[in-house]
């Protein structure tokens, strides 16, 4: 079992406090559910009430929730999803889990819950993902904020991220999975660490702890043999996009080099780039209030984001 004191929807006055957001009580959040093909749901948080404003696709063996501290500071009607073979979404029989697919499976979901949206944000392979949608979908993708990630990503490149992802299948406890992660994210506090292993990991019935997501056997293989991970082909979406574009780096982060930002500005000359200081990779859980500024910015018209949340 989960740690007794779990709620997934419990944890946001946490999330408020070490990002020192104001929190005058809980957002309104709702879990849905749609079936994007027989047999085949995607699983969403749902926050406010309306029409979603829009759209965030988390990265490889992450979730939703991933978004939480950048969903309160935005207060924001959004939409954050489970990828397929991802936190509650279900796992597909062919464990293919690339943009392409996932992107097949995205586009219904996001048809159902916000097509409307003024803006998809996608991290790592939600923003690959992102990318293929607005190829499949481009009605549905009105602005692009790709966060830390270009089709120039590799494994040598996203090596500390690849390491990770193809760590152990399973551990002898709670302690043990989140000590793990902790020593994978240095740029993390502990407590933000614990609350993602909690909505990213459950127990087996033999006691041990397993991720939620699917094990993602394309990006391990390629940990082990040095492949790329064969995103190149999508520098051509880049090109093929007329609709503004924005890339969010990390600092910290090795995924996205500069020959990188040289090809996406080559591709997409108006594309826009912010480098977030003291990021990692995973900029929403680093810089979550400065990644809902500059959403709000890009997205929204600059709005005023400061955690109003409709309830």
């Amino acid at each position: 079992m989960h740690p007794p004191d779990y709620d997934e929807l419990g944890l946001f006055h946490e999330n408020a406090a070490e990002a020192g957001l104001p929190f005058s009580g809980p957002p309104e959040v709702a879990r849905r559910a749609v079936e994007v093909a027989p047999g085949q749901r995607v699983s969403a948080l749902v926050w406010g009430r309306g029409e979603p404003e829009l759209v965030l696709l988390h990265g490889g063996a992450q979730n939703a929730h991933t978004w939480d501290t950048v969903a309160l500071a935005l207060g924001r009607t959004l939409v954050a999803l489970d990828l397929p073979g991802h936190g509650r979404s279900d796992w597909r029989d062919d464990h293919d889990y690339g943009p392409r697919r996932n992107a097949e499976a995205v586009a219904v979901a996001i048809e159902r819950l916000a097509p409307r949206a003024a803006a998809v944000v996608g991290m790592s392979l939600g923003g690959l993902t992102a990318l293929e949608l607005a190829a499949l979908s481009p009605d549905l993708v009105r602005r692009l904020l790709l966060v830390d990630v270009t089709p120039g990503a590799n494994a040598v490149k996203a090596e500390p991220v690849v390491a990770f992802v193809a760590g152990p299948e399973s551990f002898v406890s709670f302690d043990e999975i989140l000590a793990r992660t902790i020593a994978h994210h240095p740029t993390r506090s502990e407590s933000s660490l614990r609350r993602g292993v909690l909505h990213n990991a459950r127990p087996r019935e033999d006691g041990r702890w397993v991720w939620r997501y699917d094990r993602l056997n394309r990006v391990r293989s390629a940990a082990a043999s040095g492949d790329d991970l064969g995103f190149s082909t999508l520098w051509d979406g880049v090109e093929r996009l007329r609709v503004p574009l924005l890339l969010v780096r990390g600092a910290l982060s090795g995924v996205v080099d500069d020959a990188d930002v040289a090809e996406l500005r080559r591709r997409k000359p108006d594309a826009e780039v912010v480098v977030v200081p003291d990021a990692g990779h995973s900029v929403q859980g680093d810089k979550p209030v400065e990644l809902a500024r500059i959403i709000e910015r890009f997205a929204l018209g600059g709005r005023g984001a400061t955690a109003r949340a409709r309830r």
